[in-house]
């Protein structure tokens, strides 16, 4: 490819990598597939029926908080999360078990919940970045193949021009495919809740 067909190429990538492929959003700035939505709500994760006031007092028992805390970390397996609860849940007197399951559930809700909308908040800006790269790159370009079709052009110039031209591209694309992985991360938090969630009121419907 010649130097100049690869300014060509170079722009062309930009723009439709800048772009993105948004899904279904009122974000027309939201770079993932996977549609937007800022915040979840307990109707979708929960249908062990409508929690009590009690629920939200979760962050006053520490034990319980810590708990929830553990059971949010996505390192944690699913099937040791399971035993975590059922052992927590076995260590209290049979009258506490309900009450301790509903704010359970809210503290895991929550932390997941503000942990989600960190995660969101973060692709937001890194897309705004990868817009305000891809422009420069775009410039960066323009300015490459101008002095290339200059008759008076510095050589050594101009190859070095190309050659960082080439490296910032290749970061570039490098950033789009990790911008890839990083659109999954909310959908795989949204399922550790969702499995949480059914742990949790299997067990309150035992005790």
């Amino acid at each position: 490819m010649s130097r100049r067909f690869f300014v060509i190429a170079t722009l062309a990538a930009l723009s439709a990598a800048s772009a993105a492929h948004p899904g279904p959003n009122n974000d027309p700035d939201w770079p993932c597939v996977q549609r937007k939505v800022p915040e979840l709500s307990i109707g979708q994760v929960w249908n062990a029926g409508e929690l009590p006031e009690t629920a939200k007092q979760w962050d006053k028992d520490p034990r319980l908080s810590e708990l929830a805390a553990e059971l949010v970390k996505r390192s944690n397996p699913i099937d040791d999360a399971r035993k975590q609860i059922s052992d927590y849940i076995a260590s209290l007197p049979k009258d506490q078990a309900q009450e301790k399951l509903e704010q359970l559930f809210m503290g895991v809700f929550d932390k997941i919940n503000i942990e989600r909308g960190l995660i969101i908040s973060g692709i937001s800006r890194y897309a705004e970045s990868q817009r305000q790269l891809a422009a420069d790159l775009r410039k960066k370009a323009a300015e490459v193949d101008k002095m290339r079709t200059a008759s008076d052009a510095d050589q050594t110039e101009l190859a070095r021009q190309t050659a960082q031209l080439t490296w910032e591209t290749r970061i570039f694309e490098e950033r789009v495919q990790s911008l890839s992985y990083v659109c999954e991360v909310p959908t795989m938090i949204e399922q550790r809740l969702y499995s949480l969630s059914n742990i949790i009121s299997e067990m309150m419907q035992r005790n």
